[in-house]
């Protein structure tokens, strides 16, 4: 994520700033500007201030307050490229639900704005059988009933809405003995597996996969249930970046896509702030970093995580000075980097497909869970 600017008046705004308070004017996200522009009033429509003259209308789901983003005015349809990818909402005529629902918004089109920045193939199902979409769905009124899993299925991911009530969502974090969970981190993480089906199935990488992260093929459902049973092997640390990840191949990818997309964000965020580490105490600079590069285009993991240990450092660091958790609680290890290159390289599409798989690949067929596995997948 990075900061923006307001060209009329040189204010310094955010993601999710919908008005200019310095200068009043309107503003909304150009996904394929990458940038917060200046807005006037057009007829029905509003007009950018210095791009162009280009006009816009604003995403249908900005009269919820849960979306800032412009669609152009002559596109056919109302949402924009992040709200396109909603299949259900929730009952947005319950003030709790909507309250919910907008905290959820807000952490989707981060996510989105991620997966732009990379430059992932970003279908909806309306492109596309098994394109990527998203139910927010909440629980039913009787207690009894089974309550709503996060999870994904063939390209659509399904977001419990009792996961934005922060008590809620802390609970269940210390019930699963979790050192993280955030509604960012959820669709980081579910988005992985949709990631699994477009790159490594569908690209014919699954050999690559394998060699790295071990045999998906192997029962789902059976080895979540050994996980949740038994736990995590005692060294985990050294291969895995969260506990979580030993359950299942499929897990330990996605889990790592996750941690790739924090690195990655966070370090733009902290170029933009245009900090750098440089402790006083540190002689030989192994805790030195500055992020003099763009971490959407790092050439190498290398690069990304030299910059992020310690960052990460001094943002635990500064954290517990307020009392507060580490920000970031895990350890990369060689194995969890070796990982964290593996995703850097096939989202960068360095990483070969495997021929016959490839071809076999371009054959369009119908969207069919893979391998067997029940579904959805955590």
């Amino acid at each position: 994520m990075r900061l923006f600017r307001c060209d009329v008046c040189g204010q310094l705004l955010y993601f999710e700033n919908r008005r200019c308070e310095k200068c009043g004017h309107g503003l909304g996200f150009v996904p394929d500007l990458n940038t917060l522009v200046e807005l006037e009033a057009d007829g029905d429509v509003w007009r950018a201030v210095g791009v162009d003259q280009r006009r816009f209308r604003f995403c249908a789901n900005t009269a919820y307050d849960a979306c800032n983003w412009l669609v152009p005015a002559e596109q056919e349809g109302a949402y924009c490229q992040a709200c396109r990818h909603n299949r259900t909402v929730p009952d947005l005529g319950d003030p709790q639900q909507l309250r919910r629902w907008q905290k959820i918004e807000v952490a989707k089109h981060r996510l989105i704005y991620s997966l732009l920045r990379l430059g992932l193939p970003l279908q909806s199902n309306e492109d596309r059988e098994g394109g990527l979409c998203f139910d927010f769905l909440a629980d039913a009124p009787d207690p009894q009933a089974p309550r709503v899993m996060t999870g994904h299925d063939e390209g659509l991911v399904t977001i419990a809405l009792a996961e934005a009530d922060d008590a809620e969502r802390e609970q269940r974090r210390n019930d699963l003995g979790e050192l993280y969970r955030t509604l960012l981190g959820h669709f980081r993480h579910e988005v992985g597996h949709y990631y699994w089906n477009v790159l490594v199935r569908d690209g014919g990488r699954i050999p690559a996969f394998r060699e790295m992260f071990g045999d998906e093929s192997r029962d789902y459902g059976a080895a979540l249930e050994a996980y949740y049973q038994a736990g995590p092997p005692a060294d985990w640390r050294a291969n895995h970046v969260s506990a979580y990840a030993t359950a299942h191949p499929w897990e330990d990818f996605a889990e790592t896509f996750k941690h790739y997309v924090h690195i990655v964000d966070t370090l733009e965020m902290a170029g933009a702030f245009g900090m750098s580490v440089q402790p006083r105490l540190d002689r030989k600079g192994d805790l030195s970093a500055q992020v003099n590069f763009n971490p959407y285009r790092a050439y190498e993991i290398s690069q990304l995580v030299d910059a992020w240990l310690p960052i990460a450092f001094a943002l635990n660091s500064l954290n517990r000075c307020l009392g507060m958790a580490d920000a970031y609680p895990f350890v990369l290890g060689p194995g969890v980097v070796a990982k964290l290159g593996f995703i850097h390289d096939l989202v960068h599409r360095a990483t070969p497909a495997d021929p016959v798989r490839a071809a076999v690949a371009e054959v369009p067929v119908a969207a069919t869970p893979v391998d067997g596995a029940p579904s959805p997948v955590g």
